[in-house]
């Protein structure tokens, strides 16, 4: 069932302010970027995008959010439509667009989270495999997509908007809890998702974007470092991190549970932190799109001590709620609530290594083509 959101209608906020120092902040994804919590089974305001909000609030006291996420957006419905419903836009792409056009000159960050939903809403069987014809094309789909909507988005754009988009952790190494078999599984899974994010990393290079290394800040690829986990004894650094940071180990959910969101933002923070906040002093200068070929991954932000216990924090001033609903979420310039319904993206174990190799392949075609034939 499709969900009702209403478009950005923020001319009211620009008079409340006069409109002179108000810029904005437009957080664009999938359940990420909208805070679904299993436990709940609801978007939250432990958000990544709300808690990233309240920290660039601190050094740009004019920002308002445009909240426009949606839990189980794929790319294609990102750009088509179907899972929310935006009155008076058909898609959270069109809503974007329409909210970067009415503010011209005034959004000062767009961040995304989006393509996971691809391969695990649609190629699981009811056997929970993978459907391997369905894995191929939607993979190639993915990434296709991912490439139209970050050259969409940055081409609408400013020099004093910064774009930022995300690689994703890894929730497959919560079976390492599973005994022999699970951590075999884990293992195999951290360099096929290493290669998707790569793929992933390179389409938004290419577009313009930075990219949030979420991947790093979640200590992805680190099995050396063994770290102590009440109940499971000595663990590798990485699956500490996904125990510690997600519902993986608990719920068999994939989705990062609040401190995990604080770990995200902090990814986030880390990147727009580089060039400073837009609007005092020099708009900062867009990335410069990276040859999709390239083989270097994106920097990545420096990931906390695994056992250290804490996750980077945001700001306490508008700080967000400890999980809460606050009703029926139009994502307007107050960051309100989406009711978009449960998750049904459990990670499925089997055959999810194929998935991410093709994605990451894909996904450097994709941004190339994309990419040559927008120059010619």
């Amino acid at each position: 069932m499709a969900v009702v959101l209403s478009t950005p209608g923020l001319a009211a906020a620009d008079e409340a302010t006069g409109g002179k120092d108000t810029t904005y902040y437009i957080s664009l994804g999938d359940s990420l970027a909208s805070g679904y919590q299993p436990d709940v089974d609801k978007d939250t305001d432990v958000a990544y995008t709300d808690q990233l909000y309240a920290q660039l609030k601190q050094r740009t006291p004019g920002l308002k959010h445009i909240r426009l996420g949606c839990t189980s957006e794929t790319t294609e419905s990102f750009i088509d439509g179907g899972k929310c419903d935006y009155p008076d836009a058909k898609s959270q792409l069109d809503a974007a667009l329409k909210a970067m056009a009415q503010h011209q000159g005034k959004v000062a960050y767009v961040t995304l989270s989006v393509g996971a939903n691809d391969i695990l809403l649609n190629c699981v069987t009811p056997a929970r495999t993978l459907d391997g014809a369905c894995l191929n094309s939607k993979s190639q789909t993915m990434a296709k997509n991912l490439a139209q909507i970050a050259g969409t988005l940055r081409k609408a754009g400013t020099d004093n908007t910064q774009f930022v988009g995300s690689t994703y952790h890894n929730p497959f190494l919560g079976a390492w809890l599973q005994g022999p078999a699970g951590q075999q599984a884990a293992k195999d899974s951290a360099p096929l998702l290493k290669a998707a994010n790569t793929g992933i990393a390179q389409v938004y290079k290419s577009t313009g974007f930075k990219v949030a290394d979420v991947a790093g800040a979640f200590s992805s690829d680190d099995f050396t470092t063994q770290v102590n986990v009440p109940g499971a004894g000595e663990v590798p650094a990485n699956v500490a991190k996904t125990c510690q940071l997600t519902w993986a180990c608990t719920k068999q959910d994939p989705h990062p549970n609040a401190d995990g969101h604080k770990v995200i933002a902090g990814a986030f923070a880390a990147v727009l932190a580089e060039n400073g906040a837009p609007g005092a002093g020099e708009s900062p200068t867009p990335s410069e799109p990276a040859t999709p070929g390239a083989s270097e991954s994106p920097t990545p932000s420096e990931p906390a001590t695994p056992d250290a216990g804490e996750s980077p924090a945001p700001s306490e001033s508008a700080a967000p709620g400890a999980g809460t609903d606050s009703g029926a979420n139009s994502p307007t310039v107050n960051g309100d609530l989406a009711e978009t319904g449960a998750s049904s993206n459990t990670p499925v174990l089997a055959g999810a290594g194929l998935a991410v190799v093709v994605v990451g392949a894909a996904a450097v075609y994709f941004a190339r083509k994309r990419r040559t034939g927008e120059e010619s």
